[in-house]
């Protein structure tokens, strides 16, 4: 097993980095006056600029480490959930940003209030900064954290944790969307390169793909597994990861703000397949290195999964191209945090401080945003350390993923498809959701014997929120049809979309590039099925 030491040369590149993206944060940060500016930078992103973003922010190091270390572990599964986010995205592109996009909205809880009213609206936005903080910040802070121990164990983590949030913190005051996605894109690219060395320096320690396949359970290559699998039954796949999925991509505003922020309808569409096309690929660079760690190391050798990635960075690289490496991790977890800093506080200062003040200037609006974002930092950092409690950061991620998104995906899915949805049952069916998510958690956990896998979870609470939505909307009045014209799809969407694409070339065809996307999806599933 290898030393955990890092050379001069090492920290010099890490440190390095670290200067150039706070230095690009800072230098963004200019004319950042109103709150277009500063929440959604100016809505003038490129698809490009949006594609890179979307993936660094969901690739964090937590993703890098946790997926590394369940395939290990478990086997490579765990790659449903990239497949899954790339077809999720492209139902995203086809048909709910154009309504997000048409509304004009700053974030997902105010497209809720368009649809409906205000309670849903004020309730799915403290359920969303909940999410931020003790998912996806404190997540990403958590895996940087982990990194730090293994180089020096005598630093508690908690100390690692202040110093990883004051680094993403600082630039994400300072810039607000901009400076995030400007630095997520060097990130992206960073952190895929980074990837890529890992993966081929260690498939070619390994040897051969036969070599993999001799040493490797056949189960443990599939991405299928059998219906009394503990991690990832094969039905999970649609009562779970599709769910989990649509919630992160669609719904929820850590994801879909860079979207908001697009040029164009165009330009959203194609940054969100962009970023689905980017996912394709993080089996071979993601994924199957913990595979490979099987076999380098032996399947019981490595104690932790969560240490699989960090235990090869330090054995199978050279000084110099592991202070890469380092610091692409560096900026997994920058742009991590970032995103989800910048999030809540879009949330807090747009759906909470704006509706309060109506009269708010954009200058004082943009200085809320800028301190809720430095308290938010503080908050996660404190939380960071109880995902110790977890077996791993991959299951605290989607465990708590699971009892918080369902009722939110049937709001948002029910809403957008059926027109008899109504304000009192969109805000029925968010309670009630949460209210049996919570008793399903506490029995979970104090009832002996009782447990329920929890990729079945999200679709028993989608049927309850469901349920209630439906039941509460049929006794009550129905919804102001103005309002179920400007946010309810009906077919005749798409055909108006036909018609516009058949003035474009076929390459700016979002329907083509689709197409295109779902072959790739089927290729890598069935070679892995």
């Amino acid at each position: 097993m290898p030393t955990f030491e890092l050379t001069l040369l090492d920290i010099s590149m890490v440190i390095a980095y670290v200067i150039v993206i706070v230095g690009i944060g800072f230098y963004v940060s200019q004319n950042q006056e109103s709150t277009d500016d500063y929440f959604l930078a100016g809505r003038s992103l490129t698809w490009s600029i949006i594609g890179f973003s979307l993936f660094a922010s969901n690739m964090s190091t937590s993703s890098l480490v946790g997926m590394a270390g369940d395939a290990y572990a478990h086997g490579i599964a765990v790659y449903n959930y990239e497949w899954m986010a790339a077809l999720v995205l492209i139902i995203f592109a086809v048909f709910f940003l154009p309504f997000y996009l048409r509304a004009e909205v700053f974030t997902m809880p105010e497209f809720l209030e368009r649809r409906f009213d205000a309670r849903s609206r004020y309730y799915f936005s403290a359920v969303t900064v909940l999410g931020n903080i003790i998912i996806d910040t404190a997540g990403a802070l958590y895996a940087g954290a982990l990194i730090i121990q293994i180089i020096y164990p005598s630093v508690p983590m908690w100390q690692s944790v202040v110093i990883l949030a004051l680094l993403s913190g600082l630039y994400t005051i300072a810039g607000g969307l901009k400076a995030v996605v400007y630095t997520d894109v060097i990130q992206a690219v960073l952190l895929i390169s980074a990837s890529i060395v890992v993966s081929v320096i260690a498939f070619h320690q390994v040897g051969s793909w036969q070599a993999v396949t001799e040493a490797t359970p056949p189960d443990m290559l599939s991405l299928v597994q059998p219906i009394d699998d503990p991690v990832l039954p094969w039905p999970g796949l649609i009562t779970g990861v599709f769910l989990l999925g649509f919630y992160f991509w669609g719904t929820n505003q850590f994801m879909v703000q860079r979207t908001l922020g697009a040029k164009n309808l165009d330009h959203g569409r194609w940054g969100a397949l962009f970023a689905g096309f980017l996912k394709v690929p993080v089996i071979f660079i993601m994924v199957l290195p913990g595979t490979f760690a099987r076999v380098l190391y032996g399947p019981e050798a490595i104690e932790k999964a969560d240490m699989v990635f960090p235990t090869m960075l330090f054995d199978l690289l050279p000084v110099g191209i592991r202070g890469l490496i380092l610091a692409a991790l560096v900026a997994a977890i920058m742009s991590s945090v970032d995103s989800t800093l910048n999030s809540a506080s879009t949330l807090v200062t747009m759906d909470f401080v704006k509706k309060w003040k109506p009269d708010a200037s954009n200058r004082l609006l943009v200085i809320v945003g800028r301190g809720v974002t430095g308290v938010f930092m503080l908050l996660a950092a404190a939380w960071a350390p109880a995902i110790l409690e977890f077996p791993s950061l991959w299951q605290y991620l989607q465990t708590v993923l699971a009892y918080l998104s369902p009722p939110v995906v049937a709001c948002f899915g029910i809403g957008l498809f059926w027109s008899g949805a109504n304000r009192h049952g969109a805000f029925a069916g968010l309670v009630v959701g949460h209210v049996a998510a919570v008793l399903l958690a506490v029995a979970e956990w104090q009832v002996p014997g009782f447990g329920i896998q929890f990729l079945y979870l999200p679709a028993i609470l989608v049927v309850v929120s469901g349920l209630v939505i439906v039941g509460v909307s049929w006794a009550g009045e129905p919804p102001a049809p103005a309002t179920v014209e400007a946010y309810t799809w009906t077919p005749s969407h798409i055909e108006r979309e036909l018609e516009r694409m058949a003035a474009h070339p076929w390459y700016k065809n979002f329907f083509v590039q689709s197409g295109g996307l779902l072959g790739l999806i089927a290729l890598v599933f069935l070679f892995f099925w």
